[in-house]
């Protein structure tokens, strides 16, 4: 037991811990929503954006948040300009959008040398954070949760059909860019935790697990927040004694409960569907004999 508490005796850790499960709270909570959108690549391509934002942010001596933010709020902005007033298909604009501020990060790195690592900003480093970015990424998720807990039905909707959200009297624009605001803000909190590269694994994963164990929507963002939320906390925790990337702990974890349920879910998973397959064709070779006598000729 001794051994399994390691951990807790060091504040690094318990820092760690502590903000991985709220962050996998924020990033399951957002998930659902970029699920049901389809948004997927779009928060790839926020976690990459943001690179550029943290690059001028140090060298203009602004907090890092607010840098990223400003950048990742710039490329979703300028991605849905382009997309609105080109017939380019939307995830060709994405890719070209998020590589273009990736590239331009990448070289403001490379032309100012400075303290920032490229691969922090990939890969993550909570185990490095300082107090203030925990303050930031507390504030960021406070706000984060309070607006979807005042908005969620307006954003369901909108996520479901933008025409029936526009009937109703809702403004999908402002919504739109409400939810990418809301991506972008929480793509620059778990920056810290797992890396831009994993940031969409976040924000992705626990939605589509949650997205096969339920069809109503109250119920599938609690399962999303509790998976993201554990998974995160424990990842933290188990990336200790393996010595590893805690990003890549807390993203394998979320893996293995998608691959879960994809097989064990009891509505839609694999095993589920092969069992409802087997029991229609037995069905319908039970009622072909009786079809053929009531058709036989009297």
């Amino acid at each position: 037991m001794d051994y399994l508490l390691t951990p807790f005796h060091y504040e690094y850790m318990q820092k760690a811990i502590a903000v991985s499960a709220v962050i996998g709270a924020v990033c399951g909570m957002l998930s659902c929503f970029v699920t049901l959108k389809g948004w997927s690549l779009m928060g790839d391509a926020l976690s990459h954006a943001i690179v550029p934002g943290v690059a001028l942010a140090y060298l203009l001596g602004l907090p890092f948040a607010l840098g990223a933010f400003v950048s990742g709020l710039a490329a979703a902005l300028l991605m849905g300009w382009v997309k609105a007033r080109t017939p380019i298909r939307e995830d060709a604009v994405i890719g070209m959008v998020f590589t273009t501020f990736f590239a331009a990060g990448v070289l403001l790195i490379s032309i100012f040398p400075s303290n920032i690592s490229l691969k922090t900003i990939v890969f993550g480093n909570i185990l490095g954070i300082a107090d203030s970015d925990i303050q930031q990424m507390l504030i960021i998720a406070a706000v984060t949760m309070l607006v979807i807990g005042l908005k969620w039905k307006d954003l369901l909707l909108f996520a479901f059909d933008p025409h029936q959200a526009r009937a109703v009297g809702l403004n999908p624009t402002l919504l739109n860019v409400m939810l990418l605001t809301l991506l972008a803000a929480t793509s620059v909190a778990a920056l810290q935790t797992v890396g831009a590269c994993l940031v969409v694994a976040m924000l992705v994963t626990p939605g589509a697990t949650a997205y096969l164990l339920t069809d109503r929507f109250g119920k599938m963002m609690a399962l999303a927040i509790a998976m993201g939320t554990l998974t995160a906390a424990v990842g933290a925790y188990l990336s200790y004694f393996l010595n590893g990337s805690t990003g890549g702990c807390i993203v394998v974890l979320q893996t293995a409960c998608f691959m879960l349920a994809l097989f064990f879910a009891p509505k839609h998973g694999i095993v589920a569907s092969r069992v409802k397959g087997r029991a229609k064709v037995q069905q319908l070779q039970a009622l072909q004999p009786r079809a053929e006598r009531t058709s036989e000729p009297a």
